[in-house]
């Protein structure tokens, strides 16, 4: 596999990515470099390797319970 981005921590959120790119594929989204014959996972990992993809992190899951209204018993 060639150098991963930057931005891409770990080869986990790398398959994480590919893996919601290629079922947006699948439900319809358009491929944006050219397709072929190729499976929807090889184009989103090829999107992906081109930086064609937005992404970002979303909150820590500490952040989250933090901003949540507290349970009253």
């Amino acid at each position: 596999m060639e150098r991963m981005p930057e931005r891409i921590d770990s080869k986990f959120r790398f398959i994480l990515l590919a893996a919601e790119r290629a079922e947006r594929m699948l439900r319809g989204a358009s491929p944006r470099l050219e397709a072929d014959t190729r499976k929807s996972t090889q184009v989103a990992m090829d999107e992906i390797m081109h930086d064609l993809i937005e992404w970002e992190y979303g909150p820590a899951p500490e952040e989250d319970a933090e901003q949540a209204a507290p349970v009253e018993a």
